[in-house]
């Protein structure tokens, strides 16, 4: 199986589209979003492709599309849609696999089930994408702590926005987990850009090294 990878995030909004785009175009991939919520304007998997300009055969299809901009298991009631979460499977591809997910870990898919409770029984390595803004250190510490809770295993911590060189180092010292980089925010944000920065920022060959070393 090729390499499978899932892109949690501390919180909605922190710029885990982007750098999800950024490791797809990096392991010349493919990208997968189970459930996007929201289908006013530029959907997640849209940006990312604008973002990679890879081919759309790339760009895997949602396993739910609704049309709520909310949470998971809200949008879905409102939307009349009953989310089958032993059906989110991650589809077999021949090139890497970046999986991103809706928001934090602990975004509700239905009435009973949480993200966080969906990707433990895939058994796939994450990679935590954490804001340089106030409040990252709680919110990324809480989050390592419910994935290693579980048995998930943490391919390390990025992080997105201006530099924050003592969060980082508290992070990674109270989490036990390894800081794997920072992205910068970019404007322009083109597709370009992304890929300049990305692989200044993340040495892909790391993130697989980590990948085959296991937890």
């Amino acid at each position: 199986m090729s390499f499978q990878v899932v892109i949690a995030g501390t919180d909605t909004d922190i710029g885990k589209t982007i750098f999800a785009a950024g490791l797809t175009a990096a392991l010349d991939g493919c990208y997968w979003k189970p459930i996007q919520a929201g289908l006013d304007g530029e959907t997640d998997a849209q940006c990312v492709k604008r973002l990679t300009n890879l081919d759309s055969s790339r760009i895997l299809a949602e396993a739910y599309r609704l049309k709520t901009p909310a949470s998971p298991h809200r949008a879905a009631d409102i939307d009349g849609i009953e989310i089958d979460v032993k059906s989110l499977l991650p589809p077999a591809t021949s090139r890497p696999l970046i999986i991103e997910l809706a928001g934090g870990l602990a975004v509700p898919l239905t009435r009973r089930d949480l993200q966080i409770d969906v990707i433990s029984r895939w058994k796939l390595p994450v990679i935590l994408c954490a804001s340089t803004r106030l409040g990252t250190i709680n919110h990324s510490l809480l989050s390592i702590q419910a994935l290693k809770h579980r048995g998930i295993p943490i391919l390390g911590v990025a992080l997105i926005g201006y530099e924050n060189s003592d969060s980082q180092k508290t992070i990674s010292a109270f989490g036990g987990v390894k800081t794997l980089g920072r992205l910068p925010y970019l404007d322009p944000l083109t597709a370009e850009a992304l890929q300049k920065a990305f692989t200044a920022a993340f040495p892909v060959s790391d993130i697989l090294g980590l990948s085959e070393a296991g937890p």
